[in-house]
């Protein structure tokens, strides 16, 4: 059985004990959430398709923890003009675990 749902403005198609990085949610560690934007269920061949969203279909998750990506670095330079230009950045992660759906 999978689901995809909406999770920040992204889609993730998500399955029981699943582990996966999303951006930054405001819940703490620990913290238990529902997720109401379900696209689709699949429950073994059986297929349900919301226009947009899925009526009466949940995920629970449960926050693991917030942390941050690895390190990103934007290097612009133009040829024999001098000009060089150097940025970072990190994005902030959340952690969660998929822990039931229901259809």
């Amino acid at each position: 059985m999978f689901a995809i749902v909406e999770i920040a403005g992204q889609q993730f198609k998500v399955e029981k004990d699943q582990t996966l990085y999303v951006h930054r949610l405001q819940q703490a560690e620990g913290a238990s959430i529902e997720l109401n934007d379900v696209l689709l269920v699949d429950n073994n061949g059986q297929v349900k398709v919301g226009l947009p969203k899925v009526d009466g279909a949940s995920v629970k998750a449960k926050v693991v923890s917030h942390l941050k990506g690895d390190k990103v670095i934007v290097f612009k330079k133009k040829r024999r003009k001098g000009y060089r230009k150097m940025n970072g950045h990190r994005q902030y992660f959340t952690k969660i675990q998929i822990e039931s759906i229901n259809a």
